[in-house]
């Protein structure tokens, strides 16, 4: 059993030991025997199966080679119509397989290497599989899509951003056309009427956001979801349409089958949240509410009067700070001060605000507006709002305009919602580490599908520095090494704030450099492809231009290749695992060091007592601390990704027992 693999059954028993309801209605012990009744439901088609199906269909080359044009077209006219009526066996898929590759070659210049086919039979069965980066994804999940479209069933393919969902619908619609399929993209752009259009096609290329909002606002207008605003909302639209003259209402004809790009992102990641679909109340009239608040957490001391748990995001009145906070109340002031909890309540969360979420880290302000920082991706979310009156309490925060709270009208969890599918499948360069919860929560198989070719990137040992200080300076002088033999750097960050004072440093140093704070999807794939290019140096958050390949320039590979340098760990491994990715791909030369302190934001958050026994302990020390101290890294991780863990516990918990509540 891999480290991997036990790691992930440590971190599903340590969230269920919490007792929360996991994989309704199992819990505790009954969702880890799930796990491995999925792998035992699925163990008939492993790595050695597809590596099989994959070697005949390479075998079957040098004939569909020869065909003509108008030979090979008749052969997938006739090999489609048995899919279309899925009487299909195994040699069927075989040679479907093969000639969808040959056409692939033909309309695009790329033939797949065996490991893509692995991987896109993989797919084909309902499997996540796991594929390095580099290796080519976006090629297998066409191979992939075609099969399954040939079922007659919509495939939806999912990925992480619209810029990515539109560029490879475009260069992949050849070779759908060649199979006698469509294909099209729904993009936050796409307006309603050519979003019915586009859901209709055999293939649909969209993000889960967009998806699921389609999907909501199509439960909404089937009534669905019978609560007085939302029918309201629902006669609205309805109204709207008929005057439009548009007669269906509804936009996505069903859930059959999604292929999940970047799956770990898309069913892990993004599922700490669920998906609200809210209407505006118009202006808050609590505006000067939320700026009191704020004015009498700013007269509040920190362990005098409140305390933080930052792994929580909570703050606590003590008592002197309750009676500290009742002598600041005078008669006169608005009722809703009068009442002792919920002015509590209200300066509890303010200091939240002031405590917990921080400017240029998990939150911008653009254009007086508070905007949340996704803080896997360091994307902006411009779309999404903190609930109850947490995004209102930090907008008071800055003295911005306090906008209103929204009116839910629907909500569903990402798990939830996959979940309906009757074909899921995905693909990732880091399922392994999401191993557990992927067969547990959705029921899906995981295979590794190995590299196309060795891989030859060297980890170098980590550093790790007493102060924040000493490990910036030693970053910056690892650069500087790489630059002198115009090795390519990429370095990435965990937050906007850390981005922009590296960017600082390298200037005082004279380095050329570019930051990538991902904030431009379009712009950051364009910047991102020109990071492996002589003397590059790209500074970049989290998983910038994720989804984009980054090809080594001229003469590069025999300087040593594209050397990455992860200046904190994340929140989850996988996203470590993710950036150490791009180097090293197809087999190039490249190289991967770590450099942390035990004053990095995630040592001080989640293991604050460890982390300052240590840094007592080394007092003083300019030079590298011993290796063995990177256990308080790997406690803080391990903690951070078990919080997350079960929070999407709860989502999908809270998710389903709000369904059962709820009339139909």
């Amino acid at each position: 059993m891999s480290v991997s693999s036990i790691q992930s059954d440590m971190m599903l028993w340590d969230a269920l030991r919490t007792r929360r309801r996991w994989h309704d209605p199992m819990r505790g012990l009954d969702a880890v025997a799930y796990r491995w009744q999925t792998r035992f439901k699925h163990a008939r088609i492993g790595l050695r199966q597809l590596r099989a199906d994959a070697d005949a269909v390479v075998a079957m080359d040098e004939r569909l080679s020869a065909l003509t044009d108008e030979a090979l077209d008749e052969e997938i006219a006739s090999i489609r119509s048995v899919f279309a009526r899925r009487n299909h066996t195994r040699d069927h898929t075989r040679t479907a397989m093969a000639l969808i590759r040959e056409a692939a070659f033909r309309e695009t210049g790329e033939k797949p290497f065996a490991v893509q086919i692995m991987g896109a039979l993989g797919l084909f069965h309902g499997q996540i599989i796991e594929m390095r980066t580099g290796e080519g994804k976006t090629l297998t999940a066409s191979l992939a899509a075609s099969i399954l479209g040939w079922l007659r069933r919509p495939v939806h393919v999912i990925t992480v951003n619209d810029y990515l969902a539109q560029r490879d619908a475009d260069s992949r619609q050849p070779i759908y056309r060649r199979c006698g399929l469509n294909a099209t993209a729904v993009i936050n752009e796409t307006p309603e009427p050519e979003r019915m259009i586009a859901y209709q096609q055999p293939i649909v290329y969209t993000t889960q956001k967009e998806l699921v909002a389609d999907w909501l606002r199509d439960q909404l207008r089937l009534k669905r979801i019978a609560d007085p605003v939302s029918t309201r909302w629902r006669l609205d639209t309805m109204a709207s349409r008929k005057q439009r003259g548009i007669s269906s209402p509804i936009l996505v004809p069903g859930l059959h089958t999604a292929i999940v790009d970047e799956a770990d992102a898309v069913l892990i990641d993004e599922a700490v949240t669920p998906l609200i679909i809210a209407q505006p109340r118009g202006e808050d009239a609590q505006a000067k509410i939320y700026e009191r608040a704020r004015d009498l957490a700013g007269q509040l001391e920190l362990e005098k009067h409140f305390t933080v748990e930052l792994v929580k995001r909570r703050a606590k009145l003590t008592t002197s700070g309750r009676d500290t906070l009742d002598s600041l109340i005078t008669p006169e002031e608005h009722a809703i001060w009068q009442a002792k909890r919920r002015r509590e309540e209200l300066v509890e969360q303010a200091l939240v605000a002031a405590n917990c979420y921080h400017h240029r880290q998990h939150y911008q302000i653009v254009e007086d507006q508070i905007v949340i920082v996704d803080e896997y991706t360091g994307r902006f979310m411009p779309d999404r709002q903190w609930q109850h009156g947490l995004h209102q309490a930090v907008e008071a925060k800055h003295s911005l305009p306090v906008t209103a709270d929204r009116d839910t009208l629907a909500s569903m969890s990402f798990q939830r919602f996959f979940r309906q599918y009757s074909h899921l499948c995905g693909m990732t360069g880091t399922a392994a580490d999401a191993q557990a919860e992927l067969e547990t929560t959705y029921g899906l198989p995981v295979r590794i599908i190995p590299t196309n070719r060795p891989i030859k990137r060297t980890q170098m040992p980590d550093l790790i520095y007493l102060t924040a200080q000493e490990k910036w300076r030693a970053i910056v002088a690892d650069i500087a090494r790489a630059n002198m033999t115009s090795r390519p750097v990429l370095i990435g960050t965990r937050s906007i704030e850390a981005s922009e004072m590296l960017s600082e440093m390298l200037t005082e140093r004279g380095l050329e450099h570019q930051v990538l704070n991902a904030v431009h999807h379009k712009a950051e794939a364009q910047i991102i492809e020109l990071a492996g290019q002589r003397g590059a140096i790209m500074v970049a958050t989290n998983m910038a231009g994720r989804g984009t390949d980054i090809k080594l320039g001229d003469d590069v590979a025999e300087i040593g290749g594209l050397h990455v340098i992860l200046t904190d760990r994340h929140t989850a491994r996988r996203i470590d695992r993710q950036l150490f990715g791009r180097a090293g791909r197809q087999g190039d030369l490249g190289s991967t060091r770590t450099v942390l302190s035990l004053e990095d934001d995630l040592v001080i958050k989640y293991a604050p007592r460890l982390s300052e026994s240590l840094r007592k302990a080394f007092a003083g020390r300019t030079t590298p601390l011993p290796l063995w101290t990177k256990v308080v890294h790997d406690l803080a991780q391990r903690r951070a990704q078990n919080k997350a863990f079960r929070s999407r516990v709860e989502v999908m918990r809270h998710d389903q027992e709000l369904d059962r509540a709820l009339p139909r």
